[in-house]
């Protein structure tokens, strides 16, 4: 039973951590926004022109890396491969027959990434 406490104690206090976390950071950009809305005020008052601006700077879409997803698929790739691997090589155990396949869906992921890079990468150009 005292188990049990002690776990549910962690988890309300990781709850209240995220929440906690969210909480700050939106008051950060919250602060942010008024900040640049004073600054926008203070430049009418005076008569200069400002372009607009989006509501929330940081949703504004980032360049994406093109490579990225071949990265990623040689990553997979190579984790699920290499670990497939090990288990064949680590020796004739009684798990070794029916072990050696379980980090396949880790392999097939990477496998996945790669044909889609191959496949989308010629349209973005």
């Amino acid at each position: 039973m005292g188990q049990l406490v002690v776990e549910g104690i962690t988890v309300v206090a990781l709850a209240v951590t995220f929440i906690a976390w969210l909480y700050f950071r939106n008051l950060g950009r919250q602060k942010r926004l008024e900040i640049v809305h004073q600054e926008r005020l203070a430049a009418m008052d005076k008569g200069i022109p400002l372009p607009e601006l989006p509501l929330d700077p940081s949703t504004i879409p980032k360049h994406r890396d093109p490579h990225a997803l071949l990265l990623h698929g040689m990553v997979w790739l190579a984790l699920g491969g290499g670990a497939m691997a090990a288990v064949v090589v680590s020796g004739d155990s009684f798990f070794a027959p029916w072990v050696w396949p379980l980090p396949l869906p880790l392999a097939m992921l990477g496998l996945g990434l790669i044909l889609v890079y191959a496949l989308t990468y010629n349209r973005e150009r």
